[in-house]
């Protein structure tokens, strides 16, 4: 059972109270039975949300649910609440974290087509806590048989909307190979929650809402996605049914053929078939070709942690372990605390962001330099002897060659089980609705992932040449920016983290991960802490300043913006942000591990921790965790 902690609003915010015993004794018992019926309104499983007093944003509440959630067994945490549920719900069916995740991730593709889905790609972790091993999924999108580096030269446009920016999709082949090796439960049951929204319609939410009201233009201008988010003329607002009942068919089809009818059946014919009658290039060969990269994680230890995360072609992994190499190489674990830490922090993203244009996939250019680089701690000290704490420097100082990836959109969960069993999995289609194309025949919205590959005619927005280690080849992988990580401490798990927002997944990430596991915050307020962000083209500290969808205001500290102010950064406010989602297990009760073994979950010779979970919901979106 998780753990339970209600505040009875009559005792006060510390739950303080000078009424005699007998008093405490008939509250301890309204508040029993009050639980109870909770218990048995949620289907025999009493999960209580944790509120926390305190700061404005600490305590918050929507329709009986909270951003933070609290277990001793298992939790889910993804920028939907019904996605956090349905993978939750099959984590008390005795589901591993993987079966959880293929649940949460095809819920997610329905209720927020704009950000992912199975015409998209993923980067999927999984943590077995029974071999201590690792491996990284790579499902990312490949380009075409047919594509090329020039394909975009008379039409730059066609890289990033319309049917010749789509990638082949591999998010189904990917939890596929996953389930295989972990899965417990039935793959067509996993389908069954998603299959259900699509064809029974769900309540637009209203990042949902909002994201098709910036993208009407788009939606209008397609047939297919007419159909679904306008299916009147109109489009669809937040609080508005959205159907997409040949999205359902789709589904229920892999649900009862696996993949293949995916890569190899009527829905590829149908796919193919409308993407070419658009005027793109996938082919039938393309699909049934598509193949999982798995590997074991990239690992690097940096501020007493191990943490473990995708190889390229992502660059979020490496990234994180510069960055957070070149804070620690300054031999002070409040290096990265206040004002000065910040400032640090900037001037280490935009080495960073220098440095990791160099990367690309793997199987077709040698990165291995690069990758030594950006896990070397002598090659952080380095570019934190060129970080003075009294100054910014001009673009150039930073040794930039390269234009940088604009990527953009997806959508994040961790996922932990009874068994500490860990999935840390970004999904994408790239930008709002992918590439503007939604297959009427099939209901799936195609990625544009060929956008976030660089090309050798374009002229980016910071007038720089391209990296050619990220050229368009066919079945390449272009480059990402995305970084589930999954972090360890003495080897067993303590937290789970991960993004979506495109380029500014990687700082955010990093200023999660700092925050909790390096200055202490409470995970709640590690996620929801202000961020700053950079591109290091222009030489622009963006800064957050908005009021986000539960009604907080989450804006940098003036004495913050006036202390980098005078290091010479120039400040630009944003309206906006990435969306991070946390799960942490306290490491800190001795007894977790005879926990574990009472509750028949740990061998004897294995150590498995058992602490509790606390897991957190990014308010910046309307998801919501759940708690088993």
């Amino acid at each position: 059972m998780g753990q339970h902690s209600i505040e009875a609003p009559l005792l006060g915010r510390n739950g303080q109270t000078h009424k005699k015993r007998w008093s405490r004794a008939l509250l301890f018992l309204l508040g029993f039975i009050a639980i109870t019926f909770i218990g048995l309104t949620l289907g025999g499983n009493i999960r209580v949300w944790k509120l926390r007093g305190g700061k404005k944003h600490d305590e918050k509440t929507q329709n009986g649910e909270t951003e933070i959630v609290e277990s001793d067994e298992a939790v889910v945490a993804a920028d939907d609440g019904r996605c956090s549920e349905i993978g939750a719900s099959f984590l008390r069916q005795g589901g591993h974290a993987v079966d959880a995740a293929v649940a949460t991730a095809l819920c997610l593709g329905v209720v927020n087509p704009m950000a992912s889905g199975i015409g998209g790609g993923a980067f999927m972790l999984v943590r077995s806590s029974s071999t201590s091993q690792t491996q990284a999924y790579d499902m990312r999108e490949t380009a075409p048989s047919a594509a090329s580096q020039d394909m975009y030269e008379n039409n730059s446009a066609a890289k990033y909307v319309g049917p010749l920016s789509a990638g082949v999709p591999g998010e189904l082949a990917g939890l596929h190979e996953a389930w295989s090796k972990y899965g417990r439960l039935p793959w067509k049951t996993l389908f069954q929650p998603a299959i259900k929204l699509a064809r029974e319609g769900f309540v637009v939410a209203p990042y949902l809402g909002s994201s098709i009201s910036r993208n009407g233009k788009l939606i209008m201008a397609d047939i297919g996605l007419r159909q679904v988010f306008a299916p009147n003329g109109k489009l669809l607002q937040a609080g508005d049914m959205c159907y997409n009942v040949e999205l359902g068919h789709s589904l229920e089809a892999v649900a009862e053929k696996g993949p293949e009818a995916f890569y190899n059946g009527t829905i590829a014919e149908n796919l193919v078939k409308d993407v070419r009658g658009a005027g793109g290039i996938l082919t039938m060969e393309d699909l049934r070709n598509y193949k999982v990269d798995i590997t074991d994680a990239i690992a690097f230890n940096s501020m007493g942690y191990t943490i473990l995360g995708m190889p390229p072609p992502s660059s979020g992994t490496l990234g994180l372990s510069l960055v957070l190499n070149i804070l620690e190489s300054y031999g002070n674990s409040d290096a990265a605390k206040g004002s000065i830490g910040l400032h640090r922090l900037i001037e280490a993203l935009k080495h960073m962001y220098a440095v990791r244009m160099n990367l690309g996939d793997p199987d077709f250019v040698n990165i291995s330099n690069t990758i030594s680089d950006m896990i070397s701690p002598s090659f952080a000290k380095k570019l934190q002897q060129k970080i003075f704490d009294n100054t910014t420097f001009p673009p150039e100082y930073y040794m930039y060659r390269w234009s940088q990836l604009r990527d953009h959109g997806t959508s994040h969960f961790c996922i932990v089980d009874a068994d500490r069993n860990a999935v840390s999995m970004t999904t994408t289609v790239n930008y709002p609705f992918g590439a503007g194309l939604l297959s009427p025949s099939t209901g799936i919205v195609l990625n544009n992932e060929m956008g976030d590959f660089s090309t050798p005619t374009e002229i980016s927005p910071e007038h720089l040449p391209p990296a050619p280690t990220n050229f368009i080849r066919p079945n390449k992988r272009p480059l990402s920016s995305m970084t589930p990580i999954i972090v360890l401490k003495d080897n067993q798990l303590a937290g789970v983290i991960g993004g979506s927002g495109g380029l500014l997944i990687i700082p955010a990430v990093i200023q999660v991960f700092v925050n909790h596991f390096v200055l202490g915050k409470e995970p709640l307020d590690a996620v929801q802490n202000p961020r700053v962000y950079h591109k290091l083209i222009p030489n622009v500290v963006l800064y957050e300043n908005w009021t986000v969808i539960d009604g907080d205001h989450i804006e940098l500290p003036d004495e913050r913006k006036h202390f980098l102010e005078e290091r010479g950064h120039q400040l630009q406010a944003r309206s906006g942000g990435a969306i991070c989602q946390l799960v942490v297990q306290n490491l800190g009760n001795n007894n977790a591990f005879e926990m574990g073994r009472k509750h028949g979950k740990v061998p004897p010779h294995d150590q498995i921790f058992h602490g509790t979970l606390t897991a957190v919901s990014d308010p910046r979106k309307d998801g919501r965790p759940a708690a088993v």
